[in-house]
């Protein structure tokens, strides 16, 4: 077996616990079988978590078992778990695909390269162990993980949800109630509680060596509730007389906290020096011997201050010197006085290294100096240099509050919220804006602060008061800093686009006029998002033919650049340009690569919003699979980064095409309930828009009418043309020509200013519904022209229908069905059910019998094995499409394996025509 940390003497026998032993089996059988499994127990302190861990290594003999404990003194030390979990495989890291071998490398201090996306990281460690696990599978049990630290455990959560097929098996334990297991919070859990009655009996007896007393038994038992630790620890402690029922029992009970406090009571009856060895072992991680001795050293301890805490049972008999139970370690630690830890302290940061030097430093300062706090910022950006935010922020904090200045500790406070806020942190952030904000002086700290507090509404998607908060900021900077007054503005229309007209505070228009006259044209790179942003600014300040050609201009700019370096939610802003203009060429181009950028970095959350998009992209094509492929790989990223969203509302445009109506409806009332709580105007927009394509495929013109009518602004700020072509067609159903017009005067004086295929393909398909006469026949045939350019098949079929439905009202019924053909087939073929059907009860109509599309095998394909069936159709290698899944190759092979059973092939050379034949769209 293989141990990265000391093992454990053997527990007793185990009692009880049939349902964990269960589960517990259950996940081992998965790793045997070639797959993987994870499982988090959490419970109180001393219920038996540990030996649930130990019963699990005893029962995977024929599993390469691995040893990671956390320890309370490293959780502010990024990454410091991780790298004790890895250390017996790093010699695999030069084999790691390049960009994961620098992301291991950075954090790891290996070398100079600059700090990666932690998710790179994170793919690194999941590519890493699944390797390590080919040979023999592998089980890693984690306890006390509410004391790793927070890059270590994010890490690990991200692994755990990832795993699919790769022998492979977690499990971690941890203490309920801490603050650092709500990073494994959503992977599978049980809770453990104490024994019942029968079984805690049963382990107190076995305990007791001597005679033990049924009422006793019976007090012990539910004294106790069942705590396994202070069962074992009162059969051990207390006298033969108290367990046979003659002398009383003590009060209270050593349970929970009180059991803390009876190991507390028990370490300080040992010589000073074993005490002080005690609480330097609970401060150094386990494995490392090497820290603990010569700090032991620096303190004048030797190994033979060790016996005495062997003897009262604190220590555990070995070679190697460690607690009997996690819970001493602990109790140890938090008993020990303030200046009993200075002195550890002292000694630590005497004998460690330079990164390490400061914390313990500090730590070991009673009073704020200014020069440990400079130490500590010194080392706090060697922890940034490696991707340790977490301790970067933990770090910077601990500066502050030796900092005696009040404006260069609120500077410090401040420093230390954005690392927390790069780190993910958002809870962390608030606390320390509040102590920071009444001390800092001048108005470029409070507007740092003010941003700050706008970057945490944003990345929580509430706008609503953002614009207006970043508006008081520019103002409160004046002239002083343009550069710095931009960034504001750009970052207050893009809060203004999302919030849209449930902004409060301000109004979406005055915040486009002084981003507007704030711009200045400089020499940005090709990637800069500042064109783009400019430009939205100036159609929304000054109206679409002011803001139509800058918008132009800035999309091809980006379509221009070699490469992108958008921030996360740069991709709804370019859907959403794409979507002014109509063009959907660029806005395909441009998210490509976005995608392929945020996937090279690891940004996973950058990555999810883009997919997001290009699935809207897909949807417009036709090529609903493909859609529903993106939107599965983005829901997928959003859970393992821990962004995920309740529900599916982001598929509402995808139920709309497709019919779904009990999807839909509950999808569009999740966005309307979101964008009332959180001002996310932009939900009503988009909810809208599927409402209704939903209800004009269905025939119910008047509530498709109302749906849009609803999000008509007489002046529209932005995010009104997709809807445009729908109103004209369902004011004109539904009788009401007013409606109808209104639409249409705006798509008159935009389509042409936006001068894309699919904008004028729109007008001339309105300018014929709003004919009189022939006149509207070459107008259908000019859409269909238009329509045919440009990658929006859903479009084209719509004018194809359309154009169908006014021949046959015209008596020509032949004409009429090869339009009606096309479009049925079309719309079928794609699975849009509300428009098929209206084409088939048209074709019906002509006297020719549309039939019905049954389902193909390929429909068998989960959204997962079809995305990886069509990489492989691409020609990816397997280790290419796990880089860019966030798998392992274990799971690229098995799904694979899958694919070619559904599709009745034997080799992946077929899976591109097994595709095609099928009637794939990918």
């Amino acid at each position: 077996m293989l141990w990265t940390d000391v093992r454990p003497p053997a527990g007793p026998p185990m009692v009880g616990r049939v349902a964990e032993r269960e589960a517990i089996g259950r996940l081992l059988e998965a790793v045997r079988d070639g797959f993987s499994g994870v499982l988090v127990l959490n419970g109180d302190a001393g219920v038996g978590k540990s030996r649930l861990l130990e019963y699990a290594a005893e029962s995977a003999q024929d599993l390469s078992v691995v040893r990671l404990v956390g320890v309370e003194a490293e959780t502010r030390l990024g990454y410091a778990a991780l790298h004790r979990l890895l250390r017996p495989h790093l010699a695999r890291v030069p084999d790691l695909p390049q960009r994961q071998r620098d992301a291991l490398n950075a954090v790891f201090g290996l070398d100079d390269a600059p700090p990666s996306d932690r998710h790179l990281v994170a793919l690194a460690t999941l590519t890493l162990l699944s390797d390590a696990a080919t040979a023999t599978p592998m089980l890693f049990l984690v306890d006390d993980v509410q004391w790793l630290d927070r890059e270590s455990a994010e890490t690990l959560a991200f692994v755990g949800r990832r795993l699919y097929a790769d022998c492979l098996g977690l499990l971690f334990a941890g203490r309920e109630g801490t603050d650092g297991l709500e990073v494994f919070g959503d992977l599978p859990a049980m809770r453990i509680e104490g024994l019942a009655d029968v079984e805690a009996g049963a382990l107190l007896a076995c305990a007791v060596s001597g005679h033990l007393d049924q009422a006793v038994a019976e007090r012990l038992v539910a004294g106790t509730g069942g705590n396994a630790l202070a069962l074992r620890e009162l059969a051990e402690n207390l006298s033969p007389e108290q367990l046979a029922g003659v002398t009383p029992l003590p009060e209270p009970l050593p349970v929970n906290r009180e059991l803390e406090a009876h190991f507390q009571r028990t370490a300080a009856l040992l010589p000073a020096g074993t005490r002080t060895l005690l609480l330097l072992m609970a401060m150094t991680p386990t494995d490392d011997q090497a820290a603990l001795w010569r700090a032991a050293g620096a303190l004048g301890l030797s190994v033979r201050s060790a016996a005495p805490a062997v003897t009262a049972g604190i220590l555990s008999r070995g070679t190697t010197a460690a607690f009997r139970h996690p819970l001493i370690r602990s109790a140890v630690h938090s008993a020990a006085s303030a200046e009993e830890r200075r002195g550890v302290q002292a000694a630590l940061a005497a004998t460690s290294a330079p990164e390490r030097r400061a914390w313990h430093l500090a730590e070991a300062t009673e009073a704020p100096d200014d020069e440990v706090a400079a130490e500590l910022e010194a080392a706090s950006a060697l922890a940034q240099a490696r991707g340790g935010y977490s301790e970067q922020a933990l770090v910077l904090t601990r500066a502050a509050e030796m900092t005696a200045h009040p404006g260069r500790r609120a500077e410090r406070y401040l420093a230390a919220a954005t690392a927390h806020l790069a780190s993910g942190n958002l809870p962390a952030v608030q606390p320390l804006l509040e102590l920071a904000t009444p001390l800092l002086t001048g108005p470029v700290a409070r507007v740092r602060a003010t941003r700050l507090r706008a970057s945490v509404e944003m990345f929580c998607s509430r706008p609503g008061e953002v614009p207006a908060m970043l508006l008081d900021a520019v103002a409160r900077l004046g002239p002083t800093d343009p550069a710095a007054s931009w960034d504001l503005l750009r970052e207050a229309v893009q809060a203004a686009v999302i919030g849209g007209r449930m902004i409060t505070g301000t109004t979406p228009r005055e915040v486009a006029r002084a981003a507007a006259e704030a711009w200045q044209d400089s020499a940005s790179p090709a990637w800069s998002p500042d064109p783009l942003m400019a430009a939205m600014a100036r159609s929304m300040a000054y109206g679409y033919a002011a803001g139509a050609p800058a918008l132009a201009a800035a999309l091809a700019r980006l379509r221009d650049a070699d490469e992108l370096h958008g921030q996360d939610s740069f991709s709804v802003m370019i859907s959403i340009a794409g979507d002014e203009l109509w063009d959907v060429e660029a806005k395909r181009e441009i998210l490509e690569k976005l995608v392929r950028s945020d996937r090279d970095r690891g940004a996973l959350y950058g990555l999810s919003l883009a997919l997001l998009a290009l699935a809207k992209v897909e949807i417009w094509n036709g090529r609903f699979a493909a859609a529903e492929s993106f939107y599965t790989e983005s829901h997928d990223y959003m859970a393992a980064t821990g962004h995920f969203l309740s529900g599916d509302f982001h598929r509402v445009l995808l139920y709309a095409w497709t019919g779904r109506e009990k999807e839909l409806r509950a999808a569009v009332a999740e966005m309307r309930a979101l964008a009332e709580s959180q001002r996310t105007g932009v939900m009503d927009r988009w909810a809208a828009q599927a409402l209704g394509i939903f209800e004009i495929g269905r025939g119910r013109y008047r509530e498709a009418l109302d749906a849009q009518l609803a999000m008509f602004d007489g002046h529209p700020v932005i995010l009104g043309d997709t809807n445009l072509a729908g109103m004209v067609e369902a004011g004109l159903r539904a009788g009401d020509r007013g409606a109808a017009a209104l639409a249409m005067d705006r798509l008159e004086e935009r389509a042409p200013l936006a001068g894309t295929p699919w904008a004028l393909g729109l007008l001339a398909r309105c300018r014929a519904l709003m004919a009189d006469g022939e006149e509207a026949e070459p107008l259908y045939q000019e859409s269909i022209a238009q329509l045919e350019k440009v990658p929006v098949a859903v479009e084209l079929a719509w004018s194809q229908l359309l154009f169908g439905e006014w021949l046959r009202r015209r008596k020509r019924r032949a004409d009429a069905r090869v339009q009606l053909r096309v479009a049925y087939e079309s719309f079928a073929s794609w699975g849009a059910a509300p428009f098929a059907e209206r084409a088939r009860a048209e074709l019906l109509a002509t006297g020719e019998t549309a039939r019905r599309r049954t389902a193909d095998t390929l429909s068998d394909l989960t959204p997962q094995e079809r995305h990886v069936a069509a990489l492989a159709a691409s020609g990816l290698t397997n280790a290419e499409i796990a880089g860019q899944l966030f798998v392992t190759t274990s799971t690229v092979e098995f799904h694979l394996s899958r694919v070619f059973r559904k599709l009745g092939i034997t080799s992946r050379k077929h899976i591109a025509s097994r595709l095609d034949q099928a009637g794939s769209d990918d």
